[in-house]
C-alpha cells in the first residue's frame, strides 16, 4: 500500500514539475495552473458500454488521470459534486467545413468553356485539388464553435469542401478558452475526395457524374504512374496525392447509389474509403453492406410536406412522401445490418437541429448505444484517434458532457461541455429543475402555469382557462421573474425565490391596483415530453409508422424482387423471329430462366401452366438506342471521352424502366449522348425493374461505344468557339487523330518500356483491335461514308449506324462495309440535317442485306416500339414476320446478344412477352413481359399497384397532415421532375 502511494505521489509530482511550456511569456509573471479537478458521486459513461455508477472523474493538464468508483486525490484537488449528474464523453464531428471558408466562384469570361487548366505546376484539371491543406486556410470560428459545444461535440474534423480531390483535414478541439497551438490535434489529417467539381475553376471537364468517376480513375493511374518515377516535369499534385495515400481517405457519396459508385473506385485501386452518405442507404441496404466500408451518416431527415392544400400535395411525388416517412429509420437499419457508421451535423441547415434529428432517430430505432457510439468512439476510431479523443479513459483529452440524466432523454438538460480540461457552461447547473405543470394563484385569480424546455433555460406557458396568455419570463440565480395579462387586461407582474421546495413556488406580486400581495404556484405533475398523438392530444408510447420500402422505392416499387419461376405457356400463338416464323397453337416451356422447349401437348411438370389460347408469346423488345436509365447522358468536356463508362451511371430507379416494360422491352442500350465526336462507352442492360444497377448490367456484356456525326459534334445547335472541331472536316480530323495516337500507344505498350495507362487510349485500341463496337450516331449520307473510310483506314469496321436516316442513299456500302442500321421508323424535318428522310428508309436498306433495327431514342416512344416496327410493313411491304423481328432479334445481332436473346429458340434467355392480341396492333397490351424466367411486369398487378399508390399517398398524406397539427415543422410541396434524356442531354 505505501509503495502504491509512493508511486502516486511520483506521478502527481512528476505531472505538476515537467508540464511545462516552451513559449516565453513577455506579458508578465505567469504560472500555469496545473491542479487536479474532481467530479464526485457521479453516472460516468467512461466509453458507450462502460458504466459507472457513482464514480470520479480525476483530471489535471486537459487530460484523463483516473476514472472509477475509488479514485485517490491528489492534495489540493478541486472536488466537484455531481450527486444526481451524469458524466459522458463529448461528441466527435467527423465531418465538416468548420473554419474553412470556401473559395470565391469563379466567374465564368464570355460565352466559350475553358478546356484547359489555368495552373501551372499542378495536375492537368483544375477539380484535383489534393496538395489541399486545411490548415493553411484553418480559423477558428467561435460563433460556430459555440453553436456545436450547445449541440454536444467537443471535436471537429474539418476540410475544405470543395472540388474531386480536396486535400487534407484538420482535427480542431472546441476550446473556447485555449488558442489554435493548443486546439489543432492533427493539421493533416485525411484525404478528402468527392463527385463535384471545384467551385473555383470554369475548367469543363468533367461535365458529368460518370466524367468524374473517369477522371478520379484516371488520377491515379497516372499517380501510380508518377510514384515510379517516370515524369521529368514536376506534380504538386501528384505529390500530394501520393504523400497521403496512407491516410485516412473520406470520400463525400451524397447518396445510396454514390456510395456503391465510391467504392467501386476504391476498389479498383486497393483503397477503403469512409463514406459520408446521404440517408437514404435503407432504400439499398444489401449493396451499402457490401462496399464493407466505414459510413458517415448525415441526419438530414426532411421536414414533412405542406398538404394541406390538394392541389399543390397532388405535385409531390410519393417517392419524396415515403423518404419523410423512412428517413428517420436508416441509422437503425444501418445498425441492425451490422455497418459501422458515425453520425455528423453535415447537410444540417443549422447546427441546433441536431439534437432533434438525433432524438428522431432513437425514436424511429436506433439504441442510445450506437448513437452514442456513432458520437463518440466511432469516430475516434474512423479518424484514427482513440487513445485521444471519444472515451474517458486514462490519458484522453477531457473533453466531457454533465447532464441532468439520460442524454437522450428529452427531458434531460446539458449543463457544461468541457473540452481539454475547460469548462464551457451551457445551462447553469445551480439553478434549480422548476419544470412541470402549476395551479398558478395571485390577487384570487387562478392561472394554470407550464414550465417546459430546458432545466437551466425553462419556458413558460400561461393560461386563464383555455385562453393562452401571453407573457414574459426569466430565471437566473434562483430567482424567478413573471408577467403576464389576464383576459381583463390585468397586468400581473411577479418576482419570487427558488428554494429546494420546488414543488411550491411563491414570492411577491405586484397586483393590479397598485398593491402588492403574494403568488403561490403549486406542482401538478412533472415536466414530461412523452409523444403526442396530435390529433386527439392524448400521450402515447407508440412508435412511427413506418410505410414499407419498395424495389425501387418509388411508385409501383415492388415488395419483393421478382424471382424466376418455371411455367408453361399452352396454346399459345408463337413469333419465334427465327427462321421456324410464327407458330399457331405452340407451348413454351420455361424452366430455370431459359426457353427449354418449343412445341405441342408439352408436359408442365412442375411449372406454372399459363392459358395463352387467343394470345400472343414473343421475344422482348430489344431497343438498340436508348438513353432511360442514365443518370447523365453526355461528357462534353472534351471532343473525345471513350473514358467514360454508361455502365457507372445506370439509374435503377428511372420510371422509364417500368414504362417500357409495360410496352415489352427487355433489353436496351444505354448509350452516350452525341455532344461529342467520340462518346463513351455502352451499358448493355436487362430491364428488371428493383433490382440494383450492377444487376441489370448483362453479365459478360459485349462492349460498345458512341460515336457521333453531324450538327450536334461540330456545335451547330450551341455557341461554343473553343472546341475543335466546328465542322465536319475537323470531325473527321479528330478520328483520324485519336486512332493514330491510339496505335502509337499499342505499340509503346507492347514494347515493354514503361507508359502511362491512359483509360481512353485503352477503349480506343479496343476499338482497333475489334474488341470493343461503335454504335454511330449518324444522318447524312457523307459523313456516314467518311466514317467507314476511317474504320477502313484502321482496319476495323463501324458495327451499326445509329438513327440513320439516310441510310437508304448509302445501303449497298453499309452492306459491303458489314455495317448494321437502327432508324427511327418515321421521324423527319426536326431539324436540317434529317430533311432527306423517308420512311421507307428501313425496308430500302435491308433489301440491300442490312441487319436493320428500329430503335427508339425517346423515353416515350420506347414504350411502343412494337407499333413503330409495324409501320415498316406499311412503308416497305415488309411481312409482318420481317417487321417483328427488327426490334427482337435483328437489335439483338447488332448488340451481339443473338445467341442470347431476341428471338424463342430453345436454350436462349427466357426474355419473353406474353400479348394479348396481334403484338403489333395499337389496341394490344402487354399481359407479361419476362426478362430471364421472372415476371417483372404483370398487367394485372400493375392494376392492383395503381390501388396500392392512390391508398398510400392518401395515407402518407394523413401523416403530414398530423404532422402540421402537432406542431412539427413542414415544407412547400415541390414536384420532383427528374429529366427526360435525349441524346443532347447533359
Amino acid at each position: 500500500m505505501k509503495m502504491r502511494l509512493l508511486a502516486l505521489a511520483l506521478f502527481w509530482c512528476s505531472a505538476t514539475l515537467f508540464a511545462q511550456e516552451y513559449f516565453p511569456k513577455n506579458d508578465g509573471v505567469k504560472s500555469k495552473n496545473n491542479n487536479y479537478t474532481a467530479f464526485t458521486n457521479a453516472k460516468i459513461y467512461v466509453t458507450p458500454t462502460q458504466i459507472i455508477e457513482g464514480a470520479t472523474l480525476l483530471i489535471q493538464n486537459g487530460k484523463v488521470v483516473q476514472v472509477g468508483k475509488t479514485v485517490s486525490l491528489p492534495k489540493s484537488t478541486i472536488v466537484i459534486d455531481l450527486t444526481g449528474k451524469t458524466v459522458y464523453p463529448s461528441f466527435i464531428e467527423s465531418y465538416s467545413g468548420f473554419g474553412v471558408p470556401l473559395p470565391k466562384k469563379a466567374e465564368r469570361n464570355g460565352r466559350s468553356a475553358q478546356y484547359d487548366t489555368k495552373r501551372e505546376g499542378f495536375y492537368w484539371n483544375d477539380h484535383i485539388m489534393p496538395e489541399n491543406n486545411a490548415i493553411s486556410k484553418f480559423k477558428y470560428d467561435n460563433k460556430k464553435a459555440e453553436e456545436l459545444r450547445k449541440a454536444g461535440f467537443g471535436v471537429v474534423n474539418t476540410h475544405i469542401q470543395d472540388g474531386i480531390a480536396r486535400g487534407t483535414g484538420v482535427l480542431v478541439a472546441l476550446n473556447a478558452a485555449g488558442n489554435d497551438a493548443d486546439r489543432i490535434l492533427d493539421d493533416r489529417l485525411g484525404q478528402y475526395f468527392s463527385l463535384d467539381k471545384s467551385i473555383a475553376s470554369n475548367q469543363a471537364y468533367p461535365t458529368s457524374l460518370m466524367g468524374s468517376m473517369s477522371l478520379l480513375r484516371q488520377m491515379y493511374h497516372d499517380a501510380d504512374w508518377y510514384a515510379k518515377g517516370n515524369v521529368d516535369t514536376k506534380d504538386r499534385s501528384l505529390e500530394a496525392l501520393n504523400r497521403n495515400k496512407s491516410k485516412l481517405q473520406i470520400f463525400e457519396a451524397g447518396d445510396k447509389g454514390h456510395v456503391v459508385r465510391a467504392d467501386g473506385i476504391g476498389d479498383a485501386f486497393g483503397i477503403q474509403y469512409t463514406i459520408v452518405g446521404g440517408g437514404d442507404e435503407y432504400e439499398r441496404i444489401a449493396d451499402v453492406k457490401a462496399t464493407n466500408a466505414p459510413m458517415i451518416l448525415p441526419l438530414n431527415f426532411p421536414d414533412a410536406y405542406d398538404v394541406s392544400d390538394p392541389y399543390a400535395a397532388q405535385y409531390v411525388a410519393l417517392a419524396d412522401m415515403r423518404h419523410w416517412n423512412q428517413a428517420p429509420a436508416n441509422p437503425k437499419i444501418l445498425a441492425e445490418n451490422g455497418i459501422v457508421f458515425s453520425l455528423t451535423t453535415h447537410k444540417l441547415k443549422k447546427t441546433e437541429e441536431f439534437q432533434k434529428k438525433l432524438m428522431k432517430a432513437i425514436e424511429y430505432g436506433l439504441s442510445k448505444t450506437k448513437a452514442l457510439e456513432a458520437l463518440t468512439t466511432v469516430p475516434a476510431q474512423m479518424l484514427g484517434k482513440s487513445a485521444e479523443i471519444g472515451s474517458l479513459q486514462n490519458g484522453r483529452w477531457a473533453n466531457f458532457l454533465i447532464t441532468s440524466g439520460d442524454l437522450f432523454d428529452k427531458n434531460t438538460t446539458l449543463y457544461e461541455n468541457w473540452v481539454q480540461g475547460q469548462k464551457n457552461v451551457i445551462n447553469d447547473m445551480s439553478l434549480k429543475d422548476i419544470r412541470g405543470e402549476y395551479d398558478l394563484s395571485a390577487a384570487g385569480q387562478t392561472f394554470k402555469m407550464s414550465v417546459t424546455g430546458e432545466a437551466g433555460k425553462p419556458k413558460v406557458e400561461i393560461k386563464q382557462d383555455t385562453t393562452k396568455l401571453k407573457s414574459k419570463f426569466s430565471y437566473s440565480g434562483d430567482w424567478i421573474q413573471l408577467s403576464f395579462a389576464d383576459t381583463d387586461t390585468q397586468h400581473y407582474r411577479m418576482t419570487g425565490l427558488v428554494t429546494a421546495d420546488t414543488d411550491n413556488l411563491t414570492g411577491k406580486v405586484a397586483l393590479p391596483n397598485g398593491n402588492e400581495g403574494q403568488f403561490s404556484a403549486k406542482k401538478t405533475s412533472d415536466f414530461s415530453e412523452k409523444i403526442t398523438d396530435s390529433k386527439s392530444g392524448d400521450k402515447t408510447d407508440e412508435k412511427p409508422e413506418i410505410v414499407a420500402v419498395t424495389y425501387p422505392n418509388i411508385a409501383y416499387g415492388y415488395s419483393s424482387l421478382p424471382k424466376a419461376e418455371d411455367m408453361l405457356f399452352k396454346n399459345a400463338t408463337v413469333w419465334t423471329s427465327e427462321d421456324t416464323g410464327i407458330l399457331e397453337g405452340t407451348d413454351v416451356l420455361v424452366k430455370d430462366g431459359k426457353i427449354k422447349k418449343i412445341g405441342t401437348d408439352l408436359n408442365a411438370g412442375g411449372a406454372k401452366v399459363i392459358d395463352a389460347t387467343g394470345k400472343h408469346l414473343t421475344a422482348g423488345v430489344i431497343d438498340e438506342h436508348s438513353h432511360i436509365a442514365g443518370l447523365s447522358i453526355n461528357e462534353a468536356g472534351h471532343n473525345s471521352s471513350a473514358e467514360v463508362k454508361m455502365e457507372d451511371v445506370v439509374d435503377p430507379e428511372d420510371k422509364g424502366i417500368y414504362h417500357a416494360l409495360a410496352g415489352g422491352v427487355t433489353s436496351l442500350q444505354l448509350l452516350h449522348g452525341s455532344a461529342n465526336p467520340i462518346g463513351g462507352q455502352s451499358a448493355i442492360l436487362k430491364l428488371k425493374w428493383g433490382e440494383s444497377a450492377a444487376n441489370m448490367i448483362y453479365d459478360n456484356s459485349p462492349k460498345f461505344i458512341k460515336f457521333a456525326l453531324g450538327e450536334n459534334v461540330k456545335q451547330s445547335n450551341w455557341q461554343s468557339f473553343s472546341r475543335f472541331p466546328q465542322t465536319r472536316m475537323g470531325v473527321e480530323q479528330v478520328f483520324m487523330n485519336y486512332f493514330q495516337r491510339a496505335k502509337e500507344y499499342e505499340v509503346q505498350k507492347k514494347s515493354g518500356q514503361p507508359y502511362r495507362y491512359d483509360e481512353e487510349m485503352e477503349t480506343l485500341v479496343e476499338i482497333l483491335n475489334s474488341e470493343r463496337f461503335i454504335s454511330c450516331h449518324s444522318y447524312v449520307q457523307s459523313e456516314i461514308n467518311m466514317m467507314m473510310k476511317v474504320a477502313e483506314h484502321f482496319g476495323f469496321r463501324v458495327n451499326t449506324f445509329t438513327h440513320i436516316l439516310e441510310g437508304y442513299k448509302v445501303a449497298d456500302k453499309m452492306a459491303e462495309h458489314g455495317a448494321g442500321g437502327g432508324t427511327f421508323s418515321d421521324w423527319w424535318a426536326y431539324k436540317y440535317e434529317v430533311n432527306d428522310a423517308i420512311p421507307y428508309n428501313a425496308a430500302i436498306m435491308q433489301s440491300q442485306g442490312v441487319t436493320v433495327a428500329i430503335n427508339s431514342d425517346d423515353a416515350e416512344m420506347i414504350r411502343r416500339l412494337n407499333q413503330e416496327a409495324a409501320k415498316t410493313v406499311k412503308y416497305g411491304g415488309m411481312t409482318e414476320l420481317e417487321a417483328w423481328k427488327m426490334v427482337t432479334i435483328n437489335p439483338a445481332k447488332l448488340l451481339h446478344l443473338d445467341d442470347r436473346t431476341g428471338s424463342i429458340k430453345e436454350g436462349k434467355d427466357a426474355d419473353l412477352v406474353l400479348w394479348n392480341g396481334h403484338p403489333m396492333s395499337v389496341y394490344t397490351k402487354a399481359e407479361k413481359t419476362i426478362i430471364d424466367g421472372a415476371v417483372y411486369f404483370d398487367l394485372q398487378k400493375d392494376e392492383q399497384l395503381r390501388e396500392s399508390v392512390k391508398k398510400e399517398r392518401n395515407q402518407l398524406i394523413d401523416m403530414m397532415l398530423s404532422e402540421k397539427e402537432g406542431g412539427g415543422k413542414t415544407q412547400a410541396p415541390k414536384m420532383s421532375k427528374k429529366e427526360i434524356h435525349t441524346c443532347e442531354s447533359d
